[in-house]
């Protein structure tokens, strides 16, 4: 008997005061770092920085999605997830199309504006991933969102090898090579998440019919 509640004592469905605070706190750390990377990318010319302040605004609109729909049913989760997938993917292409365009804009980006905003983005991240981290045993919900945190860390650090590459060679294309990786990875994560949300209504809609 004992052994059964261990077992389900982390999954939870956020239901807990405490994730909710968390999930206000990341929700605001995220925009707040929106609202200051994306202004910067443009005066630094960063496609990378750029990139990285579409992750957080992503990021804010998931975390606030997320608290939205703790507690609902598996088909408002999954439709939930869903919006979620399709508009990672709509971001991974707007960052394709803009490291595309700066391939025929020759602006070489400022290096000392990447590397100082995205320190910043790290330590934004780190916050955000600490605040998150006890609450990274729960379900698939409560899970992502500290997953998210986790891997934006690791962007940031890629933003960071950028400027330093930038200024190393004095060239744009470190800055692209990154913009596009982080391209890259909205679309993967966009495929991922709209493939298990579709599972998951495959399954509540074939548990909502049993003798089918």
């Amino acid at each position: 008997m004992g052994a059964g509640c261990a077992h389900h004592e982390p999954v939870f469905d956020g239901r807990d005061p405490a994730f909710r605070r968390a999930l206000l706190a990341v929700i605001a750390i995220n925009a707040g770092m929106f609202l200051i990377e994306m202004p910067m990318g443009f005066v630094g010319a960063s496609q990378a920085l750029k990139a990285d302040a579409l992750d957080f605004l992503g990021d804010t609109a998931t975390y606030a999605m997320s608290l939205a729909v703790i507690g609902s049913s598996i088909m408002v989760r999954s439709a939930a997830a869903m919006i979620k997938g399709i508009s990672l993917s709509v971001m991974g292409l707007g960052v394709l199309g803009l490291a595309l365009y700066r391939v025929f804009v020759l602006a070489e980006p400022a290096a000392p504006i990447m590397g100082s905003v995205a320190v910043a983005a790290l330590v934004a991240n780190l916050a955000s991933v600490l605040i998150l981290m006890r609450f990274r045993d729960g379900d698939s919900n409560v899970r992502s969102v500290w997953l998210c945190s986790r891997n934006d860390a690791i962007g940031n650090v890629a933003v960071l090898i950028a400027a330093g590459a930038v200024w190393l060679t004095g060239t744009r294309w470190p800055d692209l090579i990154v913009a596009g990786f982080m391209a890259s990875l909205f679309l993967l994560n966009s495929v991922s998440i709209v493939r298990q949300a579709h599972g998951e209504r495959q399954s509540a809609r074939l548990i909502s019919q049993p003798g089918e």
